[in-house]
């Protein structure tokens, strides 16, 4: 019988693997700062906005700050939250060389220490594939959002990514060592048992956390990652949004 990875064990595989990433992964983030993606993102965003004045905006998973900084720059007050305490310290780095304002803490990603109803919207990137629980999370987010607000979750199932996919010669991946890559297929192999197929299964945690209008799109993948360039994502990244 396989024995599943307790929750603990998970995060802090996941955790100690980013921690480790951090300094590559905040260049890679510059150089998509400034490449198209800025823009690209940019709109795909504008599509989920609620409202049209300055926000209170959560960034789980934030990184580098990337999500976060590009809102900070639209004037929104942009808090970036992750698990990874070397990722943070890169994120604070990042929003000083660029000078913006954006408040970036240590935490963990399921239970994040604010108040209910804090933000008027909760965003993340890449993240909720790594969660144990990630019903937890969708739970904790409607908490924290308020009436109204809007959870926008990109991602996609990287549990169950075609590995066999050959990426170009400057895709940032090729800089990844092959330590770090056996640790990445590792983490999969702990998370695998604990999910079901995506996007289809957040739609039912979604609603089970209280969640409604719940609408995905599969689309943005393309509009995103049209280019096979060093930011080209293999993987169909879906957008989930979802209001509280």
């Amino acid at each position: 019988m396989r024995v599943l990875a307790s929750m603990d064990a998970i995060k802090t595989k996941v955790r100690q693997y980013w921690d480790q990433r951090a300094e590559q992964f905040s260049s890679l983030r510059l150089r998509e700062w400034d490449s198209e993606k800025h823009g690209l993102w940019l709109a795909e965003f504008q599509t989920y906005m609620p409202g049209d004045g300055p926000l209170d905006i959560l960034d789980v998973g934030t990184g580098t700050g990337f999500f976060a900084l590009l809102l900070a720059g639209r004037g929104h007050r942009v808090t970036g939250i992750d698990l990874s305490e070397n990722m943070i310290c890169e994120a604070r780095k990042t929003a000083a060389r660029l000078g913006l304002p954006a408040s970036f803490s240590v935490m963990d990603a399921e239970c994040p220490d604010f108040g209910a109803a804090s933000f008027d919207m909760v965003i993340t990137r890449n993240l909720t594939w790594s969660l144990p629980n990630l019903q937890r999370a969708y739970c904790s987010w409607h908490g924290l959002l308020r009436p109204g607000g809007i959870l926008l979750n990109f991602d996609a199932d990287y549990c169950r990514e075609d590995t066999q996919q050959v990426l170009p010669e400057n895709h940032a991946h090729k800089e990844i060592g092959a330590g770090l890559l056996k640790e990445y297929e590792s983490i999969k192999g702990m998370l695998r048992p604990c999910q079901q197929a995506r996007p289809a299964w957040d739609l039912e945690l979604l609603k089970a956390a209280g969640f409604r209008e719940v609408q995905i799109d599969t689309s943005v993948w393309q509009r995103i990652y049209h280019d096979i360039d060093a930011f080209y994502n293999p993987v169909p990244v879906f957008a989930i949004s979802a209001r509280a």
